[in-house]
């Protein structure tokens, strides 16, 4: 299969996840991922003030721009594919974001669960 032809968590097609604010490893849209990607970023999510909070505590502020990275920070109800780690200990400590379950990689399955997932499905 090639990358294209990502599957996601459901074993269907992975969708796009956000070509607006060009979200992924790659910076394409998809939360596809590849060996490189030590961060697997594999969970499509729609930002939350909270959580954005929470990640910036963590030491990884998404909010701020970042010209030299091409990144233009994030801001509530932007889309982007998060580290399935940090998306994880943001479940724990009941601050994770929404996921569009259907533009979520895979891959993301290796560190998450689908019942995790879908207890946070974007309705």
């Amino acid at each position: 299969m090639t990358m294209l032809q990502s599957k996601n968590v459901l074993g269907e097609l992975l969708d796009v996840c956000s070509c607006q604010t060009k979200a992924g490893f790659f910076r394409d849209g998809y939360c596809r991922t590849t060996d490189q990607d030590v961060g697997s970023h594999t969970i499509c999510a729609i930002m939350t003030d909270e959580f954005l909070e929470y990640t910036k505590e963590q030491g990884n502020n998404l909010s701020t721009p970042r010209v030299e990275f091409n990144f233009p920070g994030l801001q509530a109800g932007d889309k982007w594919c998060l580290c399935a780690r940090r998306w994880l200990e943001a479940y724990y400590e009941q601050v994770a974001p929404p996921v569009l379950i259907e533009a979520c990689h895979e891959k993301a399955l290796d560190v998450v669960t689908i019942e995790q997932l879908k207890s946070h499905v974007f309705h």
